[in-house]
């Protein structure tokens, strides 16, 4: 197939046929961004385009499963056929563990899955796109962690982040670590790495106990996706500001 280059910013968001993900894209198209809606399944990955498209935003499917080799490959081959390149990554597809979530107490093979997911995924996914976002005039890539994956905050007295978890926020705080690497990997690119912190954000990973619609919180990973040449990396951030590892 013949790669046709687009004029318009390419952008992939993974887990974005629902939730945080969704107002990610729909974000983004509303820029006039064309974007890739990545989705392990196929049926909502197409209702999801539809709905976007349906919106005004130049939405198109991407069949993705980050926990599938195969399924990650064929990802990065679409939209080098379609696009040619890939100027925005947004590694968003996640899950959690449900509880209980103690350390001594928890199923080994959830702690698995979840690093699967959130963790290895996230690298088969950056890996596969580097080549398309090398081709970029500015490539952005953002990792969608969360407050529970601070250290820092774990161990601020005072601060309540939703009690014990020995598994989902283990994997966000490996994912932190994984971010800071790739910057520093890329920091002679003009490839620009950083972790977002979307908040407390009514979607099916907690039961849609949240306090913060998904458009509030998608606000920070396209703050993060936009960001001007020059602009911060290996960071994480949230709407306030700098979030410490």
């Amino acid at each position: 197939m013949i790669t046709v280059m687009s004029e318009k910013t390419i952008a992939l968001v993974t887990g974005a046929n629902k939730g945080i993900g969704y107002a990610i894209a729909a974000g983004l198209g509303a820029l006039g961004w064309s974007v890739g809606v990545g989705a392990r399944d196929e049926q909502r990955g197409r209702d999801a385009v539809a709905k976007l498209r349906a919106a005004g935003t130049d939405a198109f499917g991407v069949p993705l499963d980050v926990t599938e080799g195969e399924s990650v490959a064929a990802a990065a081959r679409l939209i080098a056929e379609r696009a040619g390149r890939l100027d925005v990554l947004v590694n968003n597809a996640g899950v959690a563990g449900g509880r209980p979530e103690s350390p001594s107490a928890i199923d080994l093979e959830t702690v698995r899955r979840l690093v699967e997911t959130n963790v290895i995924g996230v690298i088969r996914v950056t890996n596969a796109m580097l080549p398309l976002l090398r081709g970029s005039a500015r490539p952005r890539i953002v990792n969608q962690s969360s407050h529970v994956g601070s250290l820092t905050l774990q161990t601020t007295p005072g601060v309540d982040l939703g009690g014990i978890s020995g598994a989902y926020a283990p994997t966000k705080t490996y994912l932190n670590a994984v971010t800071v690497q790739y910057a520093k990997e890329l920091s002679g690119t003009n490839i620009l790495v950083n972790s977002a912190c979307p908040g407390y954000v009514a979607t099916d990973l907690n039961g849609f106990s949240g306090t913060q619609t998904p458009e509030q919180g998608a606000a920070v990973a396209i703050r993060l996706a936009t960001l001007p040449d020059g602009g911060p990396t290996g960071r994480q951030f949230d709407d306030e500001g700098v979030v410490p590892w």
